[in-house]
């Protein structure tokens, strides 16, 4: 599960908005810049001032230097294109790690980079074709570099390496070349470089494969996703009935049917699975990512890590789910250790149907000192589980193995990159959370790198009033990272199914995860204007939790809507989430005025007068969604998200646009990855690794293709 924007895999999103905020029940994505505002003082500086001053301590008057580059010399944006920004990040502490720790690091991202080409191709099935002859032009043309032809063909190619395919990484809408067909055969005749006619045809088609992932309930959503987990001619009720008929009733360790497959036609009519493993589809790719993960598990930490490594390799070769499963359970028991992965077949929201998985990788670095001053959100969880208003029979009697760690991520790639989550819940399996728990981090330095990179934005534009602009930017940072902590470790740990309900994926469809997303982000708003959390010492006030109510409900009924095009309406997870919890809240509110909708000069605000009673109602749609999850109430759920959660009013769309234009940040953001270069002596023994961070996007996104490129162009 992740967060987008700061998309979940909460996806905030500033890389998507929560990115892959934007949580996914793995991951959450940070909000666009313009959602999120600038961090007073360093992020763990943030994090200490609430305990300092529950201890009568005073703040820190000085911001806590960077042991890797000072904050004031480094250039945190290095490009901006469309309606993307391109950021870099540092990681704290890695002069301290043992050099064990470095190397188990070192071979951990070299095998997620590995398998970097499985997801341009799980995006789009000409996504790798496509890749390979931009690179090709990128290094070999010969003609000239300029002119508005040129210009507009680097804005391709750029947006294009963004979004690991021909597709928006966010929006999900296929690019549009910004120059002529003729211009593209030019390049391609100058460079050497080769690409099919029908894909040339395809991308100069808007008609044809027009949405990477279509949620459309007017359309069928698999034939209607280019997404390259189904074959051409298999519709959703072809999958459903596959995937029910392997169902076992009363399976209380059900397998996650599909993860790793992409379903297909047979010779004979009947659809079959072609798995995922080596020997298989995408063997050539998991084969090079192996190598790595033997390397890293001999140097790992401790005989957990081992085990977990060792399991996740014997997956990569044999496709057994069984195997995944041992492999997620290890992994959620591996807490003794400094540096820790994520990787696999793991977030489902590439999938319309919500049962396969896009590889992802993110090494990481557990940071003790900030972990610790924010763990005692994870040691409450029975408490917040207790105290949550969900019906009795839905809560857990006991919370189990939830462990929260504030990480410096050291790598990333697939799924993970360029655009991020800034937070991630695993494993997704809700048998093994309930039975064995659950991991949950918050991506310290990446946060920090948007803070950085980011300033005030649109407050002064959307914001109801001065004072509402002043609690954001003194507590809006605060309330951003509480609210991404209590969504990944309490939102989506939180509640049961009832006994005979299956999986979420099965009973609730395509609309599965946004009503996760939105249950973990109802969990968060909750609780953050429990008195509790001022209790605890993790926040100095309930103006935080006021804070987090106004940028929640400001963006989930307005300030998003900057994203879409004028005319469309709401498809993906996330943003829906957002919308229809806001906007649930509102119409629910209207009769005592707790938001108010005010027009002012021609522009339309939404100022909360009664967070008290706002609390309440987002109490009451908690208790609904953990309801409709709980009982796989799926009429329920369809018609909570598409009465709320899907139409746009044109007007208030238009003039949301139109206010937009005067905010210069781009609405999404991702990251360049820092380098990890050995050092060898005589022997060709590693001695060192050295960290270096790199400016360039396209050159390393070319320094990938070279090295890390291992599938056919069709798979």
């Amino acid at each position: 599960m992740v967060l987008g924007g700061i998309v979940a895999k909460r996806w905030i999103n500033v890389g998507g908005e929560p990115g892959k905020r934007d949580l996914r029940l793995g991951q959450v994505y940070i909000r666009p810049a313009e959602y999120r505002t600038t961090m007073p003082r360093p992020l763990l500086a943030l994090l200490i001032l609430p305990l300092l001053m529950s201890c009568g301590g005073n703040a820190p008057d000085k911001p806590v230097k960077n042991d890797v580059l000072a904050a004031d010399t480094f250039k945190w944006e290095v490009d901006q294109f469309g309606d993307v920004r391109v950021i870099r990040y540092t990681v704290p502490g890695w002069e301290q790690l043992t050099l064990q720790q470095k190397k188990l690091a070192y071979y951990l991202s070299m095998a997620g980079l590995s398998g970097r080409d499985i997801m341009w191709d799980q995006n789009y099935r000409y996504n790798l074709q496509v890749r390979r002859a931009l690179e090709k032009i990128l290094g070999d043309y010969k003609g000239e570099r300029a002119g508005a032809n040129w210009d507009a063909f680097m804005l391709y190619a750029k947006q294009i390496f963004f979004s690991n395919g021909i597709h928006h990484h966010y929006g999900m809408d296929k690019f549009t070349p910004g120059f002529p067909r003729e211009y593209l055969e030019q390049l391609i005749s100058g460079s050497g470089a080769a690409l099919d006619t029908k894909v040339v045809d395809i991308l100069f088609d808007p008609s044809v494969d027009a949405k990477k992932v279509s949620l459309d309930r007017d359309k069928d959503v698999v034939l209607a996703s280019a997404v390259n987990f189904y074959g051409d001619d298999i519709n959703a009720k072809e999958v459903e009935a596959f995937y029910k008929a392997k169902a076992q009733p009363g399976d209380t360790t059900p397998l996650s049917y599909g993860l790793n497959s992409k379903l297909v036609r047979g010779a004979d009519g009947k659809l079959k699975e072609e798995v995922w493993h080596i020997g298989g589809m995408y063997g050539a790719a998991l084969e090079e990512v192996v190598k790595w993960l033997q390397k890293a598990a001999e140097v790992a930490e401790n005989g957990q890590q081992r085990k977990a490594i060792e399991l996740l390799i014997e997956f990569y070769r044999t496709g057994d789910l069984k195997t995944w499963d041992a492999f997620n359970i290890a992994w959620v028991q591996d807490t003794g250790g400094t540096v820790d992965f994520i990787q696999g077949f793991v977030e489902d929201y590439n999938d319309p149907l919500g049962k396969r998985g896009s590889f992802e990788s993110i090494v990481e670095v557990i940071d003790p000192v900030a972990t610790k001053n924010m763990e005692v959100i994870q040691k409450n969880a029975q408490w917040f589980e207790d105290h949550s208003p969900l019906l009795p029979e839905h809560k857990k009697k006991k919370v189990v193995g939830i462990t929260y760690s504030f990480i410096n991520a050291v790598n990333e790639a697939g799924d993970a990159a360029p655009s991020t989550p800034i937070g991630v819940n695993l494993p997704n399996a809700d048998w093994i959370r309930k039975v064995y728990g659950s991991k949950s981090i918050s991506l310290g330095n990446i946060i920090e790198a948007y803070d950085k990179s980011s300033g005030q934005g649109s407050l002064k534009e959307f914001c109801y009033d001065q004072a509402e602009i002043d609690r954001a930017v003194k507590y809006g940072s605060l309330g951003d990272n509480l609210h991404t902590a209590l969504h990944e470790v309490v939102g989506h740990a939180s509640g049961q199914l009832e006994p005979g309900v299956g999986n979420p994926d099965a009973t609730l469809k395509s609309y599965a995860s946004t009503l996760e997303e939105g249950r973990a982000d109802l969990v968060a708003l909750y609780f953050l204007m429990d008195p509790k959390m001022v209790e605890l010492g993790v926040m100095p006030s309930l103006e935080v939790g006021k804070a987090e109510y106004d940028s929640y409900i400001r963006n989930g009924l307005m300030v998003q809507l900057r994203r879409l095009k004028l005319g469309d309406q709401v498809e993906e997870a996330h943003m829906r989430n957002r919308q229809w919890v806001s906007a649930w809240a509102y119409e629910k509110g209207l009769p005592d005025s707790v938001i108010v909708k005010t027009v002012r000069d021609g522009k339309t605000y939404f100022h909360i007068r009664d967070y008290e009673k706002l609390r309440e109602i987002f109490g009451q749609l908690l208790r609904e969604v953990q309801r409709i999850k709980s009982q796989g109430d799926y009429q329920a759920g369809h018609d909570l998200v598409e009465n709320y959660g899907v139409k746009v009013d044109r007007a208030l769309h238009e003039e949301v646009l139109k206010r937009a234009e005067n905010i210069k940040t781009a609405p999404y953001a991702g990251f360049i990855q820092p380098n990890l270069v050995p050092v060898t002596d005589a022997n060709g023994e590693i001695t060192d690794i050295k960290i270096g961070y790199p400016e360039d996007f396209i050159g390393q996104m070319l320094d990938y293709g070279k090295r890390f490129s291992f599938l056919p162009d069709t798979n």
